[in-house]
């Protein structure tokens, strides 16, 4: 019998197991390391309990693993993954577990659900749509090796979360759920200012190991600032990894280009409200 559970109850690893089988053979290649997402799901406030599964009998078969913190004026669900293990699929599964999961989420006062789903991905992207989501962004993800002939006349400084000055950055609202400040926080990151002449010019957030750059900005848009920041970036690591920078930010994604990085894929952001009138509270 096929029913919609909450994984509240749900031991991980069965989690991931299912997870990792949903993703096999998907449009970009997931990692396979579990305690990968145990850490990336905790950064981002995943809740258990507030995240759902459709169960035959009592094998997991689908789920969806929400996030949820208040952002940016509402209490989201953010969907930090979707998946339906392959001999399950045709089913409309996802929907009915998000037919279930609505009004559990509007009882614990969530106004708003939000995901991210790669453009080439057509069947998931309709298939949200017929829930009700809509497109609000367009990001671009990016890799590779920074290109940098090397400028020397900057000093580097690791410094900690709260030491970074968000609200000096007009484009934090433009980050998606794993790279805004509150995701970061939980995570495993460094933080750096970059300095020259004694003056702040840029910042980064990294993970060293990885080389995954989860916020970057020039204080000031001099390509000579750019030319420090990325100088800085390739002194740490010069194999990196972007994910979703908005397309809105023409000209950062143009310097991101010009240092040797490729756009490997798309993503949409999409978003449900779950509130008639939709005001930030």
């Amino acid at each position: 019998m096929m029913e919609v559970r909450h994984l509240g109850n749900t031991d991980f690893e069965v989690i991931i197991e299912c997870f990792l089988s949903a993703f096999e053979n998907y449009f970009v290649q997931m990692p396979t390391d579990h305690n990968y997402y145990k850490q990336r799901w905790k950064a981002a406030g995943v809740q258990y309990d507030l995240s759902f599964g459709m169960f035959d009998g009592e094998r997991l078969v689908g789920f969806i693993i929400n996030a949820i913190d208040k952002r940016q004026g509402y209490v989201t669900a953010y969907n930090s993954g979707t998946g339906v293990i392959p001999e399950y699929r045709g089913q409309r599964i996802v929907n009915t577990i998000y037919e279930y999961a609505i009004p559990e989420l509007r009882k614990k006062g969530v106004t708003k659900c939000q995901l991210e789903v790669i453009t080439e991905n057509e069947k998931a992207i309709k298939s949200y749509a017929g829930i009700g989501f809509s497109i609000c962004k367009h990001y671009k993800c990016y890799k590779g090796t920074i290109l940098s002939d090397g400028v020397q006349n900057f000093d580097l400084k690791k410094v900690e979360h709260n030491a970074i000055d968000w609200s000096k950055n007009p484009y934090q609202d433009l980050y998606s759920w794993d790279n805004q400040k509150e995701s970061l926080a939980k995570g495993n990151y460094q933080y750096y200012h970059v300095y020259a002449a004694d003056e702040i010019k840029a910042y980064f957030v990294m993970d060293a190991t990885s080389g995954y750059v989860a916020q970057f900005e020039v204080l000031g848009d001099a390509p000579l600032q750019w030319k420090i920041l990325f100088t800085a970036i390739k002194s740490i690591n010069r194999e990196i990894r972007i994910n979703n920078i908005d397309d809105r930010l023409t000209n950062k994604m143009r310097m991101v280009e010009a240092f040797g990085l490729e756009n490997t894929f798309n993503q949409y952001e999409m978003e449900l409200f779950l509130v008639t009138e939709p005001s930030l509270h």
